[in-house]
């Protein structure tokens, strides 16, 4: 298939990778242009670790170009960056194509598919509740893919294009895709910002240092201590909405092939095997301006609205914004032009299975 992917990091450049190994045509669009340069001039995208080899990807000049070649668009873009990507490519999308959101933040899609249905367009919009592989952009043409996971929690928008949404997806990477039914349960289905959370703010020093250092060697016991009562707060959240999620010891063992234990033993598994990643070497990592305001807010208002206040993710967002002196509650760009606040639980509940009826 023809992917067209709105990115050029490390998600999108490891992504663009194993869709090529696995027989598709991917298509990358750098919205600033910057980190698709010497692939546009014909140099070869190089990946290493759990993808290994050298790929040619197409790039795109502008998202018109992207969106008309492909049949499938692929958002591969921090969460601060997708409302620009969506009213990027809302103009071209057509009926017949199909929208990916890797990794869905926010509740994203239901602003996408509110902006289409102004123009008389309903499409399948699956978001999925983390990437399908993990990856630092070592230069401009070389990724390290760290791995490829082996389930990734999604979700379609209209829920009548379920069963499309996830063939789709299984067309593209395979059989590792588990329907959630909702994008509530896709919002509580992402544990990079609660994770992230815990890491950057008991590592805070680290990034801001510059130092290089293992994540999975420092998520110390007392750190894994914080990451498990994190997800308590998510997991309840979801047992009060009736939701299904996994736990974080499920995504752990499921994306890093580790034996499932108490979360530090399993970080200092994936540590010993090679593949406990590397901690942010700087403080404005996507750790903090990313999760912080894209992801723990939207718990935090769901924690809310379900009786089931999130406080220790509460108190994450407030001391990230003292520590930074920004506001990260009113960062949240999707959540505020969607004004989430109006909406009921039953609202959400409604437009998270069905989406925006086109006009």
């Amino acid at each position: 298939m023809r992917v067209g992917i709105v990115g050029a990091g490390s998600i999108a450049f490891g992504t663009a990778c194993l869709l090529e190994q696995m027989g598709h045509e991917p298509m990358l669009w750098s919205p600033s242009g910057e980190r698709t340069k010497a692939l546009a001039k014909g140099e070869a995208l190089t990946a290493t670790g759990a993808v290994e080899g050298t790929f040619h990807p197409k790039v795109a000049a502008d998202a018109r170009e992207l969106v008309e070649t492909a049949e499938v668009v692929f958002i591969a873009l921090p969460g601060y960056g997708h409302k620009f990507a969506f009213d990027a490519i809302a103009p071209f999308i057509r009926k017949g194509q199909t929208v990916v959101i890797s990794s869905h933040a926010s509740f994203g899609a239901l602003y996408l598919g509110r902006a289409l249905a102004r123009r008389g367009i309903v499409v399948p919009i699956v978001a999925w509740g983390t990437t399908v592989v993990t990856g630092r952009q070592k230069s401009p043409t070389e990724v390290n893919v760290n791995t490829v996971r082996k389930k990734v929690d999604l979700s379609t928008v209209p829920a009548s294009e379920s069963a499309h949404g996830l063939q789709i997806c299984q067309t593209l990477f395979g059989d590792r895709f588990v329907d959630r039914g909702s994008l509530i349960a896709i919002a509580l289905s992402n544990l990079n910002p609660q994770n992230h959370m815990g890491i950057a703010l008991c590592n805070l020093t680290r990034m801001e240092r510059g130092e290089s250092w293992s994540q999975g060697q420092n998520v110390t016991p007392k750190v894994g201590a914080l990451l498990e009562a994190l997800d308590e707060e998510r997991l309840a959240i979801a047992k009060a909405l009736g939701l299904d999620v996994r736990t974080i010891f499920q995504h752990f063992h499921l994306s890093f092939h580790v034996p499932v234990s108490s979360i530090s033993q399993m970080n200092q598994e994936m540590h010993a095997a090679g593949n406990g990643g590397s901690g942010p070497t700087t403080a404005d990592s996507r750790y903090v301006l990313e999760d912080v305001p894209f992801g723990l807010v939207a718990t935090v208002k769901l924690g809310r609205l379900a009786g089931k206040p999130a406080e220790l993710h509460e108190s994450g967002i407030r001391i990230f914004s003292a520590l930074y002196g920004r506001d990260f509650f009113a960062e949240n760009d999707l959540l505020a032009a969607l004004d989430l606040d109006s909406l009921s639980l039953a609202d959400i509940v409604t437009l998270s299975k069905d989406g925006y009826a086109a006009s």
